[in-house]
């Protein structure tokens, strides 16, 4: 029996999640390339392993189902609608022209599943391309990629999204990793795992990424806009939830478009049903529009919207929510420091229940005051991985939390 998938909240029990361990495409980034590629250095890729292996060890532990995207990926490559759908997306690039794109497709057409999804995550190489041919092949140097590789496939969160039972596959706004959310299709759309399941939201639709979106309660869902999301990506989200009856609010949040506050996840987190950890230079600044409907559910992008605002984020998200207030962790840092530990994903934490979190062992003031607050800290190492700026929040994509009693 296919296993459910529903998550309606950021703090309800986590059980089963969507992990990707970095493998050969880590070791594709070079100096002359990582800042493309959307990495600030070059890990040393054995030991981020190892450290994703111990982020994947410490969630099984507590109960947790780790899917890993690599064998879902090379499980549904034995299914011939989905290895025709991700290749042509991979050859679909303008750089290549028309003969090269014909090559590489025959040459992906031509591998075993394993080495399909190996090659569709770590990339081709001008001089792995079998029966590579034309000016566009001649004219490139030997480390030129005719397939660029998916470093940041590790961050699951952004290429897709569950809200209730149903999944968003979301449209990512930088060009190094546009490609992912074909895989993530290709996955949610042919893995018996998730036989049944919407699909919430599409790659060919307006930017929004998973970090941006947190489900702040049930029915209450919050959207970050900025670099990565576009306000008509939170728009189309909006429409789409209230269509389909999974929310009946979202908070539209606008943040600064720079790398260090690339998505909300990256300035707040949920850690309680009532409290959340946040960059404390914003706390007070960040704002929301509420976005509400007041038409009955109707599958379509045509809902009308209800837009007030802005307010403080704080009082907004309260009020969507039920509650008096909500509970902001008092890091109590000092500018400086709480500029580093932001930059070292301080604030970007995995709930894996009610008061209970993963978080980067490195930023340790921060989580002293989590433990403070009556939090738990699982604390993990996080010097490589964190190379790619992103913490335990933005490497798992939830499957199915438990809902919230």
């Amino acid at each position: 029996m296919t296993a459910p998938c529903s998550v309606t909240s950021e703090v309800g029990r986590l059980r089963t999640v969507l992990l990707h361990r970095p493998g050969a495409e880590l070791r594709r980034l070079t100096p002359r390339n990582n800042d493309e590629l959307l990495f600030d250095g070059v890990p040393w890729v054995a030991r981020a392993q190892e450290e994703h292996d111990a982020f994947a060890a410490a969630l099984t532990e507590r109960g947790v189902e780790v899917l890993h995207l690599h064998r879902l990926l090379t499980e549904v490559m034995a299914v011939p609608a989905a290895r025709d759908e991700v290749i042509a997306e991979a050859v679909d690039d303008p750089r290549l022209g028309a003969t090269l794109q014909h090559a590489t497709t025959a040459h992906l057409g031509g591998l075993a599943p394993d080495d399909l999804a190996q090659a569709l995550i770590a990339g081709v190489a001008h001089d792995e391309l079998r029966g590579g041919r034309g000016l566009t092949y001649q004219l490139m140097d030997r480390g030129d990629f005719v397939v660029p590789p998916l470093p940041n496939l590790m961050f699951t969160r952004d290429s897709s999204v569950w809200v209730g039972g149903q999944v968003a596959v979301t449209s990512l706004a930088m060009p190094a990793r546009a490609r992912e959310s074909a895989l993530t299709t290709a996955v949610y759309t042919h893995h018996p795992r998730f036989a049944g399941a919407e699909q919430l939201y599409g790659a060919h639709l307006e930017h929004l990424e998973g970090g941006d979106v947190l489900l702040l309660a049930p029915g209450v869902v919050a959207v970050g806009v900025g670099e990565r999301t576009t306000p008509g990506g939170a728009e189309r989200l909006a429409r789409r939830v209230f269509a389909r009856g999974l929310a009946h609010t979202v908070l539209v949040v606008p943040i600064a478009q720079e790398r260090a506050t690339m998505h909300l996840d990256t300035i707040c987190t949920m850690v309680d049903v009532d409290a959340m950890v946040m960059y404390p230079a914003v706390a007070d600044s960040l704002r929301a529009w509420t976005v509400t409907s007041d038409e009955l559910p109707d599958d379509a992008d045509t809902v009308e919207l209800t837009v007030r605002g802005p307010r403080p984020f704080l009082d907004a998200a309260a009020e969507a929510m039920g509650i008096d207030r909500l509970r902001v962790i008092d890091t109590g840092l000092d500018p400086v420091t709480a500029e580093r530990e932001q930059w070292d994903d301080g604030n970007n934490t995995l709930a894996l229940a009610p008061r209970l979190a993963v978080a980067y062992e490195r930023n340790t003031v921060t989580n002293a005051a989590l433990e403070k607050a009556g939090i738990e800290v699982l604390a993990i190492a996080g010097s490589e991985l964190g190379s790619g700026r992103g913490g335990p929040r933005c490497m798992s994509c939830p499957v199915l939390r438990e809902p919230l009693v």
